[in-house]
């Protein structure tokens, strides 16, 4: 008979049960709040990464892209001496855009995956709901 729980010899009050209710109920709060805290860190951490590397990219990206254009525009004027120099600059331009169109598209891709709502906690708290109404 050692598998038998320990049953106290008199039965507990109402007022002590709610009492144990209240106590379970904001220690699971408290628990709550600091997967909340965590969670939330977490994708702060995120949302800096990728800000960080967004930034760090798009500030090289400007620089070579200014060097490179003015480049590629007076290449291309020397092997079309025809196209006037404004021709050669419109062309880099639609390049360019294309190309800044393309990584700011990827940029928002990685911030998409930033959860505003931590996703654990939501789930836990729904748990809790589920459980509190059914111990009422």
């Amino acid at each position: 008979m050692a598998d038998r729980i320990n049953v106290p010899d008199t039965p507990a009050s109402i007022t002590q049960l709610v009492g144990d209710i209240v106590s379970d109920v904001q220690t699971l709060l408290r628990q709550e709040l600091q997967l909340a805290k965590t969670e939330i860190r977490q994708e702060w951490e995120k949302t800096k990464t990728a800000a960080g590397s967004m930034a760090a990219g798009a500030g090289l990206l400007t620089v070579a892209g200014l060097l490179m254009s003015f480049a590629a525009v007076y290449a291309l004027w020397a092997v079309a001496p025809g196209l006037p120099l404004w021709a050669c600059f419109a062309v880099m331009g639609v390049a360019l855009g294309f190309i800044g169109g393309i990584l700011v598209a990827t940029g928002r891709n990685q911030a998409a995956e930033v959860s505003i709502i931590p996703p654990q906690t939501a789930e836990s708290l729904k748990e809790d709901v589920q459980w509190l109404n059914r111990q009422t």
